[in-house]
């Protein structure tokens, strides 16, 4: 079973003391207690709330770090290996959260990658193969810091490591040792000052931080290839557009193990994703060919539905039990909590395992080969190669066009269910005129950006009325519900009447938000009409 772990942890190394390159054809041998050259510890007590700092002894470790052969994993800053030796042997991934903090996943030893760490690499492995990269033989001494009552605040270990690069990611098979000094964060202590304070007494022995993120990426870098360059700046619309294209690959194959993880938003944020994509695919038709797109954003549709079956669930559950915590005690007649809890319930369709399996489907992995030959090979239409001053201010008015006829639409039917709808197709459009302006941002500047803040005000009013269109719907059946069993319908109607009260307020604000968002001004430096 895994089991995750937060690392903050800072590097130092020693400027006098270069990396020992080693032939090729040598082996790593194992790391003993070869400790000779590495850099004696400054005394850390007194730094702030270090009282003590005891001696554990040094450590043999020997870790084998697993990648593709074109090191995908590598590429996103993972890092996934099987170390024998310490306390913590067995299988441990890495996911980058912030500079120096990084999230672990650990899962028992065994001579194959335990399942549920190669689900979480799954959406960029895919169907390539998992080879050694890279061998560490590390002999780490482990000083522990205590603070007044004896509790550990961090751990020092000084790392005396030879690394060999293994064949088989086209990198020569190269040795080299190196030392450096590790600083983590004792589990459940999160301040950085603790940090900060031990660096000053490092820095002041003459330590500097570590060049290299991991000692996976220094291994990896010494005597390698040249890395290539940096994309090149953006040009054309075309350009823009694929770079929009490319954050939003990028944004749904990174929440994939989040979302396996069942970390907080993670299902959101893949779904909008992938309907920025899709809603791209449809806004840049002059940028890209939609005889190419149009397919593949029907597989991003069956996607998104896919997520969003249980999160729109838990997203109205959320609602109707905050409108019940709002009713006073006084007026809470019947078991109204106990019903919510069976609605709740009832509506669940296995959530975690209904989403792994549609993130392990061949259907969904062949998406995500699809974007990628896409993006490799994109179906440019001649309105790319046109500067984007001229071609994306006229899409996104184009999306406008359509905002504005569904708005003035549905404002000019009378209030009931067609309106409903109305607003309902309105809040379509008003996303795909935000997203449209979003990915135009970076071309054309402040007036997109605030021009995508108005729209999204919009948005975000439409939406906060279809939410009551449909939870009127579940508090009737809640309350036809509650009737036939003998209870009191009384607080679903409250409630009721009360969605529909927000319902007609957002309605007779929408004229001034949508006046404000329909500026000319704002539309004339976007070279609307």
């Amino acid at each position: 079973m895994a089991d995750s772990k937060r690392e903050i942890e800072r590097k130092y190394e020693l400027p006098e003391r270069p990396d020992h390159a080693e032939p090729p054809g040598t082996d790593a041998g194992p790391a003993g207690q070869d400790t000779e050259g590495a850099p004696a510890l400054p005394d850390l007590t007194g730094a702030r709330g270090v009282a003590a700092a005891r001696d554990h002894g040094v450590q043999d470790l020997d870790a084998v770090y697993y990648d593709t052969p074109g090191l995908r994993l590598y590429a996103d800053a993972l890092t996934l290996r099987r170390r024998t030796g310490g306390d913590d042997a067995g299988w441990h991934l890495k996911f980058p959260v912030a500079a120096g903090i990084r999230d672990e996943i650990r899962a028992p030893l065994s001579d194959t990658l335990p399942p549920e760490l190669a689900g979480l690499v799954r959406s960029r492995v895919r169907d390539a193969e998992l080879i050694p990269v890279v061998r560490l033989r590390t002999a780490r001494a482990v000083t522990v810091l205590l603070d007044a009552d004896g509790a550990p605040l961090a751990e020092v270990a000084v790392d005396t490591v030879r690394a060999r690069r293994l064949p088989g990611t086209g990198r020569e098979p190269a040795a080299t040792t190196w030392t450096e000094v590790e600083v983590e964060l004792a589990d459940g202590v999160e301040d950085p000052a603790v940090l900060d304070a031990v660096e000053k007494k490092l820095r002041k022995a003459g330590l500097r931080p570590a060049t290299a993120a991991s000692k996976l990426g220094r291994a990896l870098a010494t005597g390698g290839r040249a890395a290539g360059g940096s994309p090149a700046a953006p040009v054309t619309a075309g350009d823009h557009i694929l770079g929009y294209l490319r954050d939003q690959v990028t944004a749904i194959v990174a929440q994939d193990p989040a979302v396996r993880r069942d970390l907080p938003d993670s299902v959101h944020q893949l779904r909008v994703a992938t309907r920025r994509l899709r809603s791209a695919f449809r806004t840049y038709r002059t940028v890209l060919d939609r005889a190419v797109t149009d397919p593949v954003g029907e597989e991003l549709k069956w996607l998104a539905a896919e997520l969003g079956v249980d999160r729109d669930h838990e997203v109205l559950s959320e609602r109707l039990a905050d409108r019940v915590d709002a009713v006073p005690g006084t007026l809470l007649l019947g078991p109204v909590r106990a019903r919510l809890r069976i609605w709740t319930a009832g509506g669940r369709t296995g959530s975690r395992a209904r989403t792994v399996a549609v993130l392990d489907s061949e259907r969904y992995l062949t998406l995500l080969a699809t974007l990628d030959a896409l993006l490799a090979a994109p179906p440019l239409r001649p309105g790319a190669a046109k500067a984007p001053e001229k071609v994306l201010p006229g899409r996104i008015n184009r999306a406008y066009e359509r905002l504005a006829a569904r708005i003035e639409g549905a404002l000019a039917l009378p209030q009931g269910p067609e309106r409903d709808l109305a607003l309902h197709n309105a809040r379509k459009a008003a996303k795909r005129a935000r997203y449209a302006a979003e990915a135009a941002a970076p071309a054309l500047g402040k007036p997109a950006k605030r021009f995508a803040r108005r729209i999204k005000a919009v948005q975000t009013l439409l939406g906060d009325h279809q939410d009551s269109v449909v939870a009127r719907e579940v508090l009737r059946d809640l309350a036809a519900r509650a009737h036939t069993a003998g209870e009191s319908a009384f607080v679903w109607g409250l409630l009721y009447g009360q969605e529909e009260a927000l319902a007609d307020r957002r309605e007779r604000e929408l004229p001034q938000v949508w006046e404000e968002a329909s500026e000319p001004a704002l539309r004339a430096r976007l070279g609307g009409r």
